[in-house]
């Protein structure tokens, strides 16, 4: 039974005792590059032998974002209600509960103000990771606050969208935000307050139709899915294969629809620039 231990310089270590390495730890690109998951946060979670860009959430961003990682989180407490009682495979405070037990999170979105690179700002940022960063009543309601609030104080606002659209369980209450969001932008815009969307992986439905392509530059991450339709509603309605590469964000780009595209490791110094051209 001796190859079941290890022996290492006259000491034997029974496979019992043998430490595995903890879970996530390492992260495999689609690509099949590993990284530590050390090296890769330091890198703002992009790969750096292919620049894969890895999906976060809202906490990351900020860190990314924030100087010092430090900044006030607005509207934090804010919770879905269920005013349509709807009921698919489970009721939906159901569903709203089991998001929030696992995400850690209260909704879709969260909304920060603090300083980058020296400015007050403004962010908001949706979590795909809670129930598809779907679009509901509280995420319209914290975006529009936000706006409201930058308003107020006269700081620029920058909105991350990732998102599958908008939520199904609000339906039409859902697509109000859409106009209510849109609304508030209006308003931001008469008082000459910047305002930058950073669409990312991925960015679709009503989100892209409406919020996520009115900003006064609109800036995406390399490789994001954006459009409207799943490509394959598009294929069967339009009954044509569809390019390669298509709504891919530098499809999107070349297309008209995007300004530009931002590596993430350069997304602070980019907002930077681009809010002093817009305050000059």
């Amino acid at each position: 039974m001796a190859w079941f231990n290890r022996k290492d310089k006259g000491i034997q270590t029974p496979t019992a005792e043998k430490k595995e390495s903890p879970d996530g730890l390492w992260y495999k690109t689609p690509s099949g590059n590993i990284i530590h998951m050390r090296e890769l946060k330091n890198n703002c979670y992009v790969c750096p032998d292919d620049d894969y860009h890895v999906r976060i959430g809202s906490t990351e961003y900020f860190e990314i974002l924030f100087d010092k990682k430090e900044y006030t989180e607005l509207e934090e407490g804010m919770e879905s209600a269920d005013p349509l009682k709807f009921v698919d495979t489970k009721k939906y405070p159901e569903r709203i509960a089991a998001s929030q037990k696992k995400t850690g999170l209260k909704d879709a979105v969260r909304v920060a103000t603090g300083k980058l690179n020296g400015s007050e700002i403004v962010i908001g940022c949706m979590d795909f990771s809670f129930i598809g960063g779907s679009m509901g009543s509280v995420v319209g309601e914290k975006i529009a606050r936000a706006i409201d609030y930058a308003i107020e104080v006269e700081r620029p606002f920058l909105m991350i969208s990732k998102s599958g659209g908008a939520r199904m369980m609000e339906a039409g209450i859902s697509l109000m935000q859409l106009a209510k969001i849109s609304g508030k932008l209006n308003l931001l815009d008469k008082k000459n307050i910047p305002y930058i969307s950073l669409l990312t992986d991925p960015t679709t439905g009503g989100v892209t139709a409406s919020f996520a392509m009115l900003g006064d530059f609109n800036i995406a991450e390399p490789g994001a899915l954006i459009g409207f339709a799943g490509p394959r509603v598009i294929r069967e309605t339009i009954g044509k294969d569809l390019p390669k590469g298509f709504q891919s964000a530098e499809f999107v780009r070349d297309h008209g629809f995007l300004d530009f595209i931002v590596d993430r490791r350069q997304l602070k110094s980019k907002i930077t620039t681009l809010l002093k051209l817009l305050t000059k």
